[in-house]
């Protein structure tokens, strides 16, 4: 961004007309007056302030015409014959050369009294003496190009201050529009994630009710768990106790008969009345007694008519 108080930015370019002499009375643009009423009806409160106050500090003091300087002058100042003023610093060093040239307008300063160095504070005596034996209309003549020469540099500095506030209004309504955008930008982008957040809790709402859900149906397998897992164990438990009485029942893996006779004997054939014998076993056991007679029945055979019964252990 280029600077405005470069001397081709100024509101009133002092290269493009030189400056009216000492004795030429300055006649304001009407146009130029216009605007600038037009631009101080429709200022800002605060531009205004600020306008007053520059120029209240603009009208105790010159300020030095040197592009991007704009010093206030004190003590000593360079004066041309253009009208323009400088500080010390800048007017020692660009009038040194030959031939001199403003830095304000470029005009040539080639006369003997084109450029002078004077005292902005003079002293008393000074001031007594420097027009003292002068008549009237020159003291007049004299007074009138200087306050010429000061009203001049007045108004090109309020010339200045108002192009440097309507650049700044103009500006200042650049930036209110960029951040109306900025905002309006934020504004939607506000909505849209509002939206957003929206969705997502409508999300977040079935993801809990999902996992509510989800969260019954496992405490409910968990109880079913507990449940077999508790008749398990119980079945288990039998299934040990069953187990180990069977064990206890089997015979030995070492284990052999005595006497193998006896493991070899068939058993002993019954009678039908015997074989027939159910619940009531007892009556028809007594029964077939009765047929066969009491004295058959403890009737034995000697030994030596009936063999040995094969039951019978030898030791």
């Amino acid at each position: 961004m280029k600077d405005c108080t470069s001397a081709k930015f100024l509101p009133w370019d002092f290269r493009s007309k030189p400056a009216p002499a000492a004795n030429t009375k300055i006649t304001p643009n009407p146009a130029r007056l216009f605007t600038n009423f037009y631009l101080r009806a429709t200022e800002s409160p605060l531009a205004a302030r600020h306008r007053f106050l520059n120029m209240s500090v603009c009208d105790d003091a010159l300020l030095c015409n040197y592009p991007k300087c704009r010093a206030k002058l004190s003590g000593f100042a360079w004066a041309t014959a253009c009208s323009h003023v400088f500080c010390d610093q800048h007017g020692s060093g660009e009038f040194s050369r030959s031939p001199a040239i403003c830095p304000a307008c470029s005009s040539t300063l080639s006369g003997k009294l084109d450029i002078i160095r004077t005292e902005l504070s003079p002293s008393e005596e000074y001031k007594a003496m420097v027009l003292a034996g002068l008549r009237p209309d020159i003291v007049m003549d004299i007074s009138t190009r200087a306050l010429a020469f000061w009203s001049y540099q007045v108004y090109q500095e309020r010339l200045y201050q108002e192009y440097s506030l309507s650049r700044a209004d103009s500006q200042l309504k650049q930036m209110e529009k960029v951040l109306t955008q900025h905002n309006q930008s934020r504004e939607l982008e506000l909505t849209a994630m509002r939206g957003e957040i929206a969705s997502l809790k409508k999300v977040m709402e079935e993801y809990k009710r999902k996992y509510s859900d989800v969260s019954e149906r496992l405490m409910e397998r968990n109880r079913q768990y507990q449940k077999l897992q508790g008749l398990y164990d119980s079945l288990r438990l039998r299934n040990m106790v069953v187990g180990a009485g069977e064990r206890e029942t089997q015979p030995q893996p070492g284990y052999q008969d005595v006497n193998p006779v006896m493991a070899k004997q068939p058993a002993p054939q019954r009678s039908p009345q015997f074989l027939s014998m159910g619940t009531d076993r007892d009556g028809h056991f007594f029964s077939g007694l009765e047929a066969d007679g009491l004295n058959n029945f403890f009737q034995f055979n000697s030994p030596a008519k009936e063999k040995v019964r094969p039951f019978i252990n030898k030791r």
